[in-house]
């Protein structure tokens, strides 16, 4: 099947370089390029796609308003274009419903990687943008955050768990060893944790566990260690957040 994506930027250069990359793979085609985030959000609606690529700051419609208007409207998943250290959007563009986030110096194996990733139905974060993701949570008042009573109580006790292990960005299998069942197991836990809570996907998961205090985030810009629910931490290097591994 080939993944159609839509692609807008409002760099000229940057827009068609990632196009060029993209429709040179078998399998994705760029059905359109768009140079703001309304000229995006028309030819999403008008070619049905299955990715959108989107720049965070583009005039008019931005990135954001964009993301927001292809979740709510179209069945089309979205990519966030951020340069890191500059835009300061992450935390509502994932609200918005962005399935994922790329920094504009992104290497071509990579990006390719993602929009396959994101089409397949999964959720991927850069790391420095996962730190910004929960940098940008602990600048907002605690009063902001939801009681986890109010929420995770329609949770089992091994969804929670699972929840937990979502936060600290262990992949399927790894929370299939963490909790000594099979991913077969962990891919149903997956699926009830995101039904029961209304989410879309695992990044979705990860923002509502740091909301609902499952984990807390230490101040080297992770899951803190120090948690009583926090258990073993993420293997050395991998992002706190997001990423993929082929399943929910």
């Amino acid at each position: 099947m080939t993944i159609r994506v839509v692609v807008a930027d409002d760099q000229e250069l940057v827009r068609s370089g990632f196009a060029m990359i993209l429709d040179a793979q078998p399998d994705i085609e760029v059905v359109a390029e768009a140079g703001d985030g309304r000229a995006a959000v028309e030819a999403v609606r008008r070619l049905a796609p299955e990715v959108a690529l989107l720049d965070i700051r583009m005039p008019g419609t931005d990135g954001i308003e964009a993301c927001r208007a292809i979740s709510a409207g179209t069945g089309c998943r979205t990519i966030m274009l951020t340069t890191f250290d500059s835009d300061e959007y992450v935390y509502e563009a994932l609200h918005a419903g962005a399935s994922g986030f790329l920094l504009k110096d992104v290497r071509r194996d990579d990006l390719v990687h993602a929009v396959r990733v994101v089409a397949a139905g999964d959720s991927l974060l850069a790391p420095s943008v996962a730190r910004r993701l929960v940098a940008e949570y602990t600048s907002r008042p605690p009063a902001a955050a939801v009681a986890p009573s109010a929420r995770l109580d329609v949770l089992t006790a091994r969804e929670r768990e699972t929840l937990l292990h979502l936060a600290r960005g262990l992949s399927n299998a790894e929370i299939a060893a963490a909790l000594i069942v099979s991913e077969h197991t962990v891919k149903t836990h997956v699926g009830h944790v995101l039904s029961k809570l209304g989410l879309r996907d695992r990044i979705q998961a990860v923002i509502c566990a740091y909301e609902c205090g499952v984990v807390t985030p230490s101040p080297e810009g992770g899951p803190d260690p120090s948690s009583p629910a926090q258990g073993r931490r993420s293997p050395p290097g991998k992002p706190p957040l997001g990423g993929s591994d082929g399943a929910r």
